[in-house]
């Protein structure tokens, strides 16, 4: 079927539109995270141990992961409307699933349905955003979306924590049935008569098993590798073994294919493969901070789930009031040079991080995610707009789709890898501040003394001088995670300087 390009919509229909496309895509972003905080108490009535309770997050990552490139091919072959208010009706059917739950096995199956369903929504939803705005206003279309992408991480550990303490954690998975029926609604009446073109291709069985071997084994490896102890267990170096095999096949595959189910011909464009290189290295690095932050806080500064959210809450406010500024005006300026200063503000940021200490409070801890907050709102606006350069409409599904599975996938990388690099830099910290606690060091047997007389008793005044050294190296290692983040961000400054010189106003 073929469908004629038609004009773009216009004030109110617009804007509802784009509250609709929105609205979805910040419930699909939100679901990555607000079940984080909710494990234990998950696993504790699902009677399984927390360490199963993971799997809660690794399902629903491991299936977004295998779906999220195929949207491409699924919206040719359904169109783009059709596919989006389809998965947002599976989407929130699956939310529901999860809530009903009666016991684990069930809620990893809807957690999987869940994923997969999430997959295609990422890139449709940026998709169906640019096709409908004026030319002119993309920038603004990136601008809400960027908006999503970057509020719904933050919040989702946030509100997960609040509705678990305060409600049930059903409700954490309820809570999408009325937004997802909304949207789906919305979307389908605004939209409908809109549809893309369609046509019937025959199904890449080959490359599709291919992708989900190498990406679900890959997914795992990555969810599981820290907590087994990486290449140390014969479980994760099967898994990294079989992905390698079938990743590599799967591209080669790809590449020969007459209807792949992956267009891997988008990186034979200059732009779409410095942008998405840069998105995803981007995206890694704040992944890392996400995470890593809101431990370290937990961990060694005594703060509550609730308090560690409303810490990374700065990083959110600084990008919502920003993102629609920078789409409104970045055509005036060379999309390289906006993204080039978002990186500066990113490098800054960690470094001043880089200087946190134990004696921080709240307010001191929080002034630089505001700045981080400003380089956001220049990150994905301009580099998803020059990543769209010369990129024909009906490829963009297929650009979207792929650009967000590898931004995805290096979320997932940057996850696993900051918390190994935390725990290991953490423990070395540790070895090197106690080979100065000797007799012969006078601060050392001066801090012995004082806690003595508070711990009643020498065990225990070493106890607390372990406590105080663990906290340091901690904090030492969490300092180490922004100050390498900060010297990459600055090097990604070259990176972006390789994408063509196109001011926004040219596509």
């Amino acid at each position: 079927m073929s469908a004629q390009p038609r004009p773009p919509l216009t004030g109110a229909t617009l804007a509802l539109a784009t509250a609709s496309l929105s609205l979805a895509m910040f419930m699909q972003v939100l679901d990555t995270t607000i079940a984080n905080v909710s494990i234990p108490t998950i696993a504790g009535d699902l009677a399984v141990s927390p360490s199963q309770g993971t799997w809660i997050i690794t399902s629903f990552a491991v299936s977004n992961a295998i779906a999220l490139p195929l949207a491409g091919w699924l919206a040719r072959r359904f169109g783009e409307v059709r596919l989006f208010v389809m998965a947002t009706l599976v989407f929130t059917l699956a939310s529901w699933l999860c809530g009903l739950a009666p016991n684990f096995e069930t809620l990893i199956a809807a957690r999987v349905l869940q994923g997969a369903a999430a997959g295609p929504m990422v890139p449709l939803s940026q998709s169906l955003l640019l096709n409908n705005y004026p030319e002119h206003k993309r920038g603004m279309a990136l601008a809400f979306w960027a908006m999503t992408t970057t509020v719904a991480p933050i919040m989702g550990p946030l509100l997960g924590g609040w509705i678990t303490q305060n409600i049930n954690w059903p409700w954490i998975f309820y809570i999408n049935v009325p937004v997802g029926m909304l949207c789906s609604y919305v979307t389908w009446q605004l939209l409908k008569r809109r549809e893309t073109a369609t046509m019937r291709l025959p199904i890449d069985i080959v490359g599709l098993v291919l992708l989900v071997i190498g990406v679900g084994s890959l997914q795992i490896m990555l969810d599981k590798g820290n907590e087994l102890d990486w290449f140390g267990s014969d479980y994760i170096v099967s898994l990294g073994f079989l992905s390698l095999i079938a990743l590599s096949v799967l591209i080669v595959w790809e590449l020969t294919a007459k209807h792949p189910v992956i267009d891997l011909t988008l990186f034979r464009q200059r732009n779409f493969s410095v942008c998405t290189t840069a998105l995803s290295l981007g995206y890694l690095l704040f992944f890392a901070g996400v995470v890593v932050y809101p431990l370290w806080l937990q961990t060694q500064m005594g703060y509550t789930a609730t308090w560690a959210g409303l810490a990374s809450v700065p990083l959110g406010i600084m990008a919502v009031i920003l993102s629609p500024i920078v789409g409104k005006n970045q055509h005036r300026f060379d999309l390289r040079m906006l993204t080039s200063f978002s990186f500066i503000v990113f490098a800054v940021s960690c470094f001043w991080q880089s200087g946190y200490t134990t004696d921080f409070d709240f307010w001191h801890l929080i002034e630089p995610r505001f700045i981080q907050g400003i380089g956001m709102a220049f990150f994905f606006v301009p580099l998803t707009t020059m990543m769209l350069i010369g990129m024909p409409p009906q490829r963009i599904a297929s650009a979207m789709g792929l650009s967000n599975f590898m931004r995805v996938l290096s979320g997932s990388i940057g996850t696993s890898l900051s918390i190994s690099l935390w725990q290991d830099r953490s423990a070395q910290h540790y070895g090197q501040l106690t080979e100065h606690i000797t007799p012969y060091n006078p601060a050392s047997t001066a801090y012995l003394d004082n806690a003595d007389r508070f711990t009643h008793g020498y065990d225990g005044a070493l106890g607390m001088l372990a406590n105080t050294i663990n906290n340091q190296a901690v904090t030492l290692a969490t300092a180490d995670i922004f100050w390498l983040s900060g010297w990459i961000f600055l090097a990604m400054i070259l990176l972006v300087w390789f994408a063509k010189a196109a001011p926004a106003r040219a596509h």
